[in-house]
């Protein structure tokens, strides 16, 4: 199977540092990260490690349950995927990330509601990201699109 490689470049110190973060593997981009800009309201044009794994999470999502529906015999017209990532203190010091929130609606022939209900809560528990991510409290939100 595949590895994936990202790159960090960082210079200076935690507060007043910087870094880019690239995607080796796949060349798709290179993004600008910052500690304070990581923990503040607005990501003001960077990204952050919460949303480099919301991203990893929301892709990984709906790669599964597209599988999941179509073994169940239903065929996927559209997912849409959203994963918010929670980050606050720690309580033995430091960051944590304390939840994880999938929302997916979907468009699914030949499955009813509960059909796919059933595969949402399946390919959040398979999903090989969900997997690494035990650790954290993982939330879904799923609905048949209207």
């Amino acid at each position: 199977m595949a590895t994936r490689s990202a790159h960090t470049a960082w210079t200076g110190g935690l507060m007043d540092g910087t870094g880019r973060v690239e995607l080796t593997s796949s060349g798709a981009g290179a993004f600008d990260v910052s500690f304070p800009k990581r923990t503040a309201d607005s990501a003001d044009g960077t990204t952050s490690p919460e949303e480099l794994v919301a991203a990893a999470h929301a892709s990984c999502y709906a790669m599964q349950l597209s599988g999941v529906i179509g073994r169940g015999g239903g065929t996927p017209r559209s997912l849409d995927v959203t994963a918010d990532v929670s980050l606050d203190k720690d309580p033995a010091g430091g960051l944590m990330v304390t939840g994880i929130a999938l929302t997916v609606r979907g468009e699914v022939e030949g499955l009813d509601e509960a059909g796919f209900l059933e595969a949402a809560e399946n390919a959040k528990t398979t999903c090989p990201i969900s997997k690494a991510l035990a650790a954290v409290d993982i939330t879904l939100d799923a609905a048949v699109k209207s």
